[in-house]
């Protein structure tokens, strides 16, 4: 039986400028981010003149970033707790704040006042006929924003799809809301690259039957889940996916069965793909979505069995530590979940944590395997931690290694035309 509220609910909408007046000068705003980011509002929210000192703080945001036009970054001010390709531009231009933050202690942040919200703009379904919306695509950190800010400001769209897990919002719990009906934001597939594949089959043979899968979204994850069609019984537990697992899925190579923890489900904490991705997860009992403080929880990671943990570096030191957040001093992206996966992958029984990145940037011009990191560059994973290295020139276990040891690894993985220089510089290092 359908309540009134599921079909009538539209009724009580208003305009994205009656909805953003909730929002007055030297307030906390979050912002729902990836595939969830609601533009309408961040738009209007934008197009005020009355505001000063507003903070929005998210993690990537879907599109545009009006409120980073310097005109605009005067009133109102983006505080990225991850950086995307909109924000890297203002970040470096002082226009924008960047918070170096692991994604599992972002919700802490809000619940226990770190941070105090006082609104909270998020991208969700309709009301069902219980009274609830979901948070859709993105619960991350958007759970702990709406459980804690004093106003919830929502856009209500029909195409948001419905998830499973922890993502009901109650319909009054939502201050103001405007209607859409529009297409999420999606993030197509890349043509794959001679050196992709070559990290994916390095990463692939790794893999072993009934191992428990965190991938990301990128070519070379993608290049690894395609050529996992093969593996039998695998689990899913990532802060995120995208399309390439639907594809695993339907292969039928993953089932969850030997997970330990939500055993039969995929759990994740936020999607960004196509609209086939939203799809599969829409009314899907199979894809559980939970808070980054459950999903990146190092414990629970590491009691499901043998997790393969595959992330991103954008560098990689002879000593082993690894720079996945930043150019130099440039901010690119954010410290994420790579550490959580990787401390919680080593802590698995048989449990694979690996870092993969091409060996070379720029068109083979430059070693992403390096004597030292850049100058101002951030270590996200320190070689303490790091286990598998891989490139497409193969894949090394600095874990037990020495110094010494861990330079000859690398550089053996390393692109052929750096290998002599790099030999030369951990000899003068060493001495």
């Amino acid at each position: 039986m359908n309540s009134p509220l599921h079909h009538a609910f539209a009724s009580r909408g208003t305009s994205p400028a009656d909805a953003v007046a909730l929002v007055a000068s030297g307030m906390r705003v979050f912002v729902h981010g990836a595939s969830a980011t609601p533009t309408p509002l961040l738009e209007a929210l934008a197009a005020r003149d009355d505001l000063d000192g507003v903070r929005l703080y998210h993690l990537h945001t879907a599109g545009a970033a009006p409120w980073t036009a310097p005109d605009i970054a005067s009133r109102i001010r983006s505080v990225s707790l991850f950086t995307g390709s909109a924000l890297r531009e203002p970040v470096a231009d002082g226009r924008a704040d960047f918070i170096p933050v692991f994604l599992s202690d972002i919700p802490a942040l809000f619940l226990s006042g770190t941070i105090p919200l006082d609104v909270a703009f998020v991208q969700v379904s309709p009301p069902d006929r219980h009274g609830y919306c979901s948070l859709g695509t993105s619960v991350d950190c958007a759970r702990a924003a709406v459980d804690s800010a004093r106003f919830v400001v929502a856009e209500v769209n029909r195409q948001m799809p419905r998830t499973h897990g922890n993502t009901a919002l109650a319909f009054d719990r939502i201050d103001a809301f405007i209607v859409t009906d529009r297409p999420l934001a999606e993030h197509a597939l890349s043509q794959e690259t001679d050196v992709e594949a070559r990290i994916g089959e390095q990463i692939a043979a790794l893999v072993e039957d009934r191992s428990t899968l965190q991938v990301g979204i990128g070519a070379i994850p993608d290049a690894v889940l395609t050529r996992l069609k093969g593996k039998h019984e695998l689990g899913v537990h990532t802060e995120m996916f995208s399309d390439r697992l639907v594809e695993l899925v339907e292969s039928g190579a993953v089932t969850n069965r030997f997970k330990a923890v939500h055993p039969g489900r995929i759990v994740t904490s936020f999607v960004t793909g196509t609209r086939k991705l939203f799809d599969f997860v829409n009314d899907n009992p199979l894809v559980e979505f939970h808070a980054c403080d459950r999903t990146n929880d190092t414990a629970l990671i590491s009691r499901n069995p043998r997790v393969v943990a595959i992330n991103a570096a954008l560098q990689v030191d002879l000593s082993g530590q690894v720079c996945a957040d930043s150019i130099g001093h440039r901010i690119y992206s954010g410290i994420g979940g790579q550490m959580d996966f990787i401390r919680g992958a080593a802590r698995s029984r048989g449990g694979k944590p690996i870092i993969a990145l091409p060996a070379t940037a720029k068109g083979g011009t430059i070693s992403r395997i390096v004597a030292e990191l850049s100058p101002g560059a951030g270590v996200v994973t320190t070689r303490g931690h790091v286990h598998w290295v891989v490139t497409e020139f193969g894949a090394v276990n600095l874990h037990g290694l020495s110094l010494r040891e861990r330079a000859d690894a690398l550089t053996s993985i390393a692109h052929p035309d750096f290998r002599a220089e790099l030999r030369r510089e951990a000899r003068h290092s060493a001495r």
